[in-house]
């Protein structure tokens, strides 16, 4: 049983398979919440379907499983949530900090590729328009518990970033930020390619009147052409077999004391010791990793 009020979660989104990089993630948030004896929480973030593959998220669910990561609860699932993101839309416009915007990506791309606040006074009506936040509470900084101060780039910080979208989809800012707090997230580990957004998020919070929970970005493992592996660069699913061997290898990827008798442990036995040796502070702190495609 949790013996604190830590709660951290994953939260991946079903457009593929879980590939190493999703691994790291994945085991990174899970270790720093049992570390802290707190609650892991996963949820399914599938609310774009024009990008998901069917039966993902059933594999993504059966790859944890597989790779001894549990997590406590039910499994939230964010296409199962509209009416609560519907609510917080209604909450802001009536409150005066959302609008229509019907600007198109080619009339922000030449004014210079960030949103002027072109729609803010024109009273537009929701007929083919997106919704922006009319942003009060620009973030331009925020602290990573691993990486310190992060600066944000200013003018996006201070944007008024879209909410809900033109073709009737809910924006990933607000869903993950509704979300979080209704599941009560008290820290959020994930890859460092989600830093850019956290001001933004952080913004809603302070919109919402929420407390804002605290925030860890790890490394990012590399293909062989040094980019990031990602389901875009078609980043191989995580093996079916023995899961120990990648699960040593994520391990090692996050800079860990591993065990090198870990061939005499199961799965169970094996995250038991890694969560026991657990050392945020010895995460490498960088926003990527020179681990290649070709050492996993």
């Amino acid at each position: 049983m949790p013996q604190s009020d830590y709660i951290g979660r994953f939260a991946p989104s079903p457009s593929g398979e879980l590939h190493f990089g999703s691994l790291i993630a994945a085991l990174g948030s899970y270790l720093q919440a049992r570390s802290q004896h707190g609650i892991w929480r996963v949820r399914i973030e599938d609310i774009d379907p024009p990008r998901e593959v069917p039966g993902a998220a059933e594999t993504i669910l059966r790859q944890l499983e597989h790779y001894g990561l549990n997590w406590d609860g039910e499994v939230l699932w964010q296409s199962q949530r509209h009416e609560a993101y519907r609510e917080r839309l209604a909450w802001l416009y009536e409150q005066g900090l959302s609008y229509y915007c019907t600007c198109t990506r080619a009339r922000i791309q030449s004014a210079g590729g960030v949103y002027d606040g072109h729609c803010r006074s024109l009273n537009n009506g929701p007929d083919n328009a997106a919704v922006r936040l009319l942003q009060h509470h620009p973030v331009t900084r925020f602290e990573d518990l691993l990486l310190g101060e992060i600066n944000a780039d200013e003018r996006l910080a201070r944007e008024d970033f879209i909410i809900h979208r033109r073709d009737g989809l809910f924006a990933y800012n607000l869903a993950v930020v509704v979300d979080d707090h209704f599941q009560g997230v008290t820290e959020i580990v994930r890859g460092a390619d989600l830093i850019e957004p956290t001001v933004r998020q952080i913004s809603l919070y302070q919109h919402f009147g929420w407390p804002v929970p605290d925030y860890i970005h790890l490394p990012l493992a590399l293909n062989e052409h040094g980019n990031k592996l990602s389901k875009q660069n078609h980043a191989p699913a995580l093996p079916d077999g023995d899961p120990r061997p990648v699960l040593i290898d994520a391990l090692r990827f996050l800079n860990q004391n591993v065990n090198n008798e870990w061939q005499d442990l199961s799965v169970e036995e094996l995250l038991k010791k890694a969560v026991e040796g657990w050392s945020l502070s010895a995460v490498p702190k960088i926003q990527h990793s020179q681990m290649r495609l070709a050492e996993l």
